[in-house]
């Protein structure tokens, strides 16, 4: 039974699908964007009725070329309202890429992206590369075991293209 007073005014909360990519001496994946100081995890909003995992996916592929399959969480973020709306930050699990997938990044123009650039960074360095919510941010996700994504209570598949029947 759906109650009309739940839906006549949803909340506004914005999903930010972010990842965590390393290599393999552990170096963390991150981007450079042209609209704020400081380096980030790669990532974006999701769309209405897009599953996060796929929103992570989709912007890590356009972001740097990257095509890797998620289905674990290893943070969730809160950010109040700010000069941003209020967002809800989903940290998924990368895992660890080759050094001949690492060394192939592709970055799309700034033009179309928005972004300097992509690199690794080592762990160590990341206080002194980010703004300090997004350092801890990392941190948090590189000291965590991950969690599995539910889609309507079931657990992802990594592909699946669509929220699973009511």
């Amino acid at each position: 039974m759906r109650d009309p007073r739940l839906l006549a005014k949803p909340p506004v909360c914005r999903l930010g699908c972010l990842v965590l990519v390393r290599n393999p001496r552990g170096d963390v994946l991150l981007v450079d964007p042209d609209y704020m100081d400081g380096l980030i995890l790669p990532g974006g909003a999701a769309q209405p009725n897009e599953p996060p995992n796929l929103a992570a996916a989709r912007h890590l592929h356009a972001e740097t070329g990257l095509n890797l399959r998620l289905a674990d969480v290893l943070a969730v973020d809160f950010t109040p309202a700010d000069r941003y709306l209020e967002r809800l930050n989903l940290v998924f699990d990368g895992g660890t890429v080759t050094e001949h997938a690492a060394a192939r990044l592709t970055v799309p123009p700034r033009h179309r992206s928005g972004l300097f650039g992509a690199r690794f960074v080592p762990a160590h360095e990341l206080p002194d590369v980010m703004a300090p919510a997004q350092a801890a941010r990392a941190a948090e996700a590189l000291a965590n075991r991950a969690v599995p994504l539910l889609l309507h209570g079931q657990r992802t598949t990594c592909d699946e293209g669509r929220t699973p029947p009511r």
